[in-house]
């Protein structure tokens, strides 16, 4: 009698096109995690720009994508445009607040040029520490 071999395993599905969507979903929960942080706790909360790395890097992986460079860089570009929509969103609410508007609502009628005057007046040393390798992190661990 000869042994009966088992058939080939169907081939298996990948969820390689989840990653898009992860990654907008924890982009978006982080930019209104951190704004909302930051505009409640009255400081810029920049340690949490690590963890927009750590969760852009994680959200790639658990989607799916591939590893390699490609993986990295967006995993770096999505953490720098996190960084700059919550320095946005937290100045916004700050002048926003004064004029009786929600964040949502002065974002649009601010320049780049006083968003990035009010960031710089508000963040500290260890804040912008904190924005500058958060990035760097995020290319490490999108590897």
């Amino acid at each position: 009698m000869t042994p009966v071999k088992p058939a080939a395993p169907p081939p298996s599905r990948s969820g390689r096109w989840l990653w898009p969507f992860l990654l907008l979903l924890g982009a978006a929960t982080m930019a209104v995690a951190w704004a909302s942080l930051a505009l409640a706790s009255g400081r810029q909360s920049g340690w949490m720009a690590l963890l927009a790395g750590l969760q852009a890097a994680w959200m790639l992986r658990l989607g799916g994508m591939r590893p390699g460079w490609p993986r990295a860089l967006l995993a770096a570009a999505t953490t720098a445009l996190v960084t700059v929509a919550v320095q946005w969103l937290v100045a916004s609410g700050h002048i926003g607040g004064q004029m009786g508007m929600a964040p949502w609502e002065a974002a649009p009628r601010m320049g780049a040029g006083y968003v990035w005057t009010l960031s710089k007046l508000a963040n500290s040393r260890l804040d912008l520490l904190c924005l500058a390798l958060a990035p760097l992190l995020a290319l490490r661990l999108g590897r």
